[in-house]
């Protein structure tokens, strides 16, 4: 038996109609202005041929000629959109400004420009108006159009002026436009111009950690470290050998002792500094620089102050995050690791995967056994509660951040309500214990010194000795 052959092409029905091609439309398209001019002219032409009165032409012919006497000049060209922002870095609270040009390529003037701009809500402009007109009040770029009379081979900028309200990739437009022109007559097909994007930076709160390093493991750097070495740190006064330098020499001993002694001190060394962002989980409502924070705002502001921090000393800062993405930064120092940093940090997205995620994405093994790794986590998911364990369990020196923000009264409509989130906290207490047992400090991020009780805690069991089996 043969396999009947399919055709290439699929056969085309005789009784069903071919699709028409998309016409375009139209640049200049006539308005309900000419077609009632038109109209009238007409209705008063023919009247008054059939009624044979003068009078009805003697109407009819301002119409006819103001109709024709504005269409003698057609504009050929449509309008020209941009949207154009200013450069700058953009800090969250600070200013930004911006500006959409219209432009008049032809050489027929528009009697009237509507212009709207959308952009993103996290951009607040409170200045808003044409440079050659006046200033609007406060208000968002979609509530209301723009208008203004654009002349031939001129441009006219509308100015927007403000401040930015949360870190993150915004864009300023796109921007839209009609004009009308032939004293409106004729008016454009909408023309759109393309938005413009702008980078706004986390702002940083002050962050200062006094206590060292749990272990030092670079070359070079500003903690100090358990290895003797050039450094300032005094280690002790031990006996000259050979290759001391004689500036070591402690005389005082060396004279009461009789012998050449030296003071000996501790190496200064860097250290690998390891964020790790939970983005399992989002709760909480952003409001802002000036509202409230979710938790993605005090992860994303946390994270950029501590890598400020470190790297302002000269230590190496690398970031993961922990999702189905599971995207990494790898370690380096310097500002430009800042800025790169900086800019990893506005592209963190709420990734709420429902399945597992594999080792070999994301797991112990990536980490250096050296680096001191700070998770910032919500402890919202099993799964966060697990990884730290995980984390504490292979030997790393891991601090727990928790950037849930603080839950608000229950509903006292609700006679529930106050006893599922008493419930829900002692569950969340439950799971803190656990990681404490397991070795794991659990601190609320709290700017300046958030760190140094954890930091001398865990620096503490890094230089105690251990029992080996």
């Amino acid at each position: 038996m043969t396999t009947p052959i399919r055709p290439a092409v699929p056969p085309v029905h005789r009784d069903r109609p071919a699709p028409e091609p998309d016409v375009p439309a139209p640049d200049w398209a006539p308005t309900r202005a000419l077609g009632r001019a038109v109209l009238l002219t007409g209705v008063l032409l023919v009247g008054a041929v059939l009624l044979g009165r003068v009078d009805l032409v003697v109407l009819a012919a301002p119409l006819a000629v103001g109709t024709a006497y504005s269409l003698r000049r057609r504009p050929a060209r449509l309008p020209a959109v941009s949207v154009a922002a200013e450069d700058g870095v953009l800090v969250e609270g600070g200013p930004v400004r911006a500006s959409v040009a219209v432009g008049n390529p032809g050489d027929v003037d528009y009697d009237l420009a509507l212009l709207r701009v959308g952009g993103s809500p996290w951009l607040r402009f409170d200045r808003v108006g044409f440079a050659t007109g006046a200033a609007e009040p406060p208000l968002e770029l979609a509530d209301r159009p723009f208008l203004a009379t654009v002349s031939a081979g001129t441009e006219i900028d509308l100015d927007l002026a403000g401040r930015t309200r949360r870190w993150g990739r915004h864009r300023i437009g796109p921007a839209g436009a009609r004009v009308a022109a032939c004293d409106g007559l004729l008016v454009s097909r909408p023309v759109g111009g393309a938005a413009s994007a702008v980078r706004v930076y986390p702002a940083t709160e002050p962050f200062e950690a006094v206590e060292a390093m749990p272990r030092a493991a670079g070359l070079v750097g500003g903690h100090r470290s358990r290895r003797p070495g050039e450094g300032g740190e005094l280690a002790g006064v031990r006996v000259f050998a050979p290759g001391d330098r004689l500036r070591r020499i402690d005389w005082r001993v060396s004279l009461r002792a009789r012998q050449l002694h030296v003071a000996a001190t501790l190496s200064d060394r860097d250290a690998e500094v390891v964020l790790l962002l939970d983005v399992l989980n989002e709760a909480g409502r952003s409001g802002g620089v000036d509202g409230s924070a979710s938790v993605l705002d005090t992860t994303v502001r946390a994270a950029a102050a501590i890598a400020e921090h470190y790297l302002h000393r000269g230590d190496r800062v690398s970031m993961l995050e922990y999702g189905l993405a599971a995207r990494r930064l790898r370690p380096a120092t310097g500002r430009r690791q800042y800025l790169t940093v900086l800019e990893w940090l506005l592209d963190v997205e709420p990734d709420s995967a429902a399945h597992e995620i594999s080792d070999q994405a994301f797991g112990p093994h990536l980490l250096s056994s050296d680096a001191l790794v700070v998770v910032f986590t919500p402890l919202l998911d099993d799964r966060s509660a697990e990884m730290l364990a995980r984390l504490a369990r292979s030997g790393r020196f891991v601090i727990a951040i928790d950037t849930l923000p603080e839950a608000g009264p229950p509903d006292r409509r609700d006679p529930w309500a106050a006893v599922a989130q008493r419930l829900w906290r002692l569950d969340r207490e439950n799971t803190l214990g656990q990681l404490r047992e397991h070795g794991v400090p659990v601190v609320t991020w709290a700017g300046s010194g958030s760190l140094d009780l954890v930091l001398r805690d865990v620096a503490r069991l890094a230089t105690a000795p251990r029992v080996g089996r």
